[in-house]
């Protein structure tokens, strides 16, 4: 391991799975490392003041993935540039688009799926896109027995690690049909997002389902857009819908994920929201109209 917050002791480099497990539980003060991206940002901005560290760099078991009904079981410490390769997006393209749009190389090199989901940033790549396919967390406990989480479930706070658990893998369904994951920056070239939008199709139970990320502190579901649009697919045909049904879907996922900022019974708005609200409104609606549009090609 190459990056070390500023202050903090190095207390163990395990070389498996168990041992990281136990070096964290003699260690309840430690924090789990692999990447540093997202930790170091922390620490830099003065939010993070880690006392010792849990090396993860020697855990080749965490690096890589593999098959298991139906299912990829995607390893914590997997970086963002093997996310990117092409093996990898045959297998699950919205996540390998959002890999690849995660920052500039330095980025994509060290900074790992796991620490993405841990750090919960609102604007995470990853994260709309694991939101999307409903991903389950599977977290090693220092008893041997291990847990699992829905994804949803950590990013709401209505989940957390405990002392001595790690997030060790991210089991993802393989859903075998088009998805696509968008996203809109201040800027061109890979930099945080201001929205994204992740959509993907799921034929066997015939829906669509988006996450859009970057405008909450957690990914949302358009619950009754996905609904709506689903039932107007011909799941059995061509799949596709008329421009002016991707443009309802879009101003349905807009209005849902961002919504009217004037309290209830209020006549007026501060004038200095509204531009704001309504582009980034009309942001989201593009993002999920055309990504819905394409994944229906």
């Amino acid at each position: 391991m190459s990056t070390h917050a500023p202050g903090a002791q190095l207390v163990a480099l395990p070389a498996t799975l168990d041992e990281a497990v136990a070096a964290l539980a003699d260690n309840p003060a430690a924090v789990p490392v692999a990447g540093g991206t997202d930790l170091m940002a922390g620490v830099n901005a003065g939010m993070l003041r880690p006392a010792a560290l849990v090396g993860l760099g020697r855990l080749a078991e965490l690096r890589g993935w593999a098959y298991q009904d139906g299912h990829a079981l995607l390893g914590a410490c997997l970086t963002h540039a093997r996310m990117s390769r092409p093996d990898f997006s045959a297998l699950i393209p919205a996540l390998a688009t959002a890999a690849r749009a995660a920052g500039p190389p330095q980025v994509r090199n060290a900074g790992t799926l796991g620490g993405n989901i841990i750090s919960a940033a609102p604007s995470g790549d990853t994260l709309p896109v694991l939101a999307a396919l409903e991903a389950t967390l599977l977290v090693a406990a220092p008893d041997g027995e291990g847990r699992q989480i829905p994804v949803s479930h950590l990013l709401a706070g209505r989940d957390r690690l405990n002392p001595g658990e790690l997030l060790a893998h991210v089991r993802v369904p393989l859903l075998h049909a088009p998805q696509t994951f968008l996203k809109a920056t201040a800027r061109t070239g890979p930099s945080r997002a201001l929205a994204s939008v992740a959509v993907v199709l799921d034929p066997l139970r015939r829906e669509v389902r988006c996450a859009v990320g970057a405008v909450a502190p957690m990914p949302l579901r358009p619950l009754d857009a996905e609904r709506w649009v689903a039932s107007l697919v011909d799941w059995d045909g061509q799949r596709g819908l008329a421009p002016e049904a991707l443009a309802a879907f879009g101003d349905y996922v807009g209005m849902a994920c961002i919504p009217d900022p004037r309290p209830a019974g209020d006549g007026g708005e501060p004038a200095q929201l509204a531009p704001a609200v309504l582009h980034l409104r009309r942001t989201v609606a593009a993002l999920a109209r055309r990504g819905l549009g394409r994944a229906l090609r």
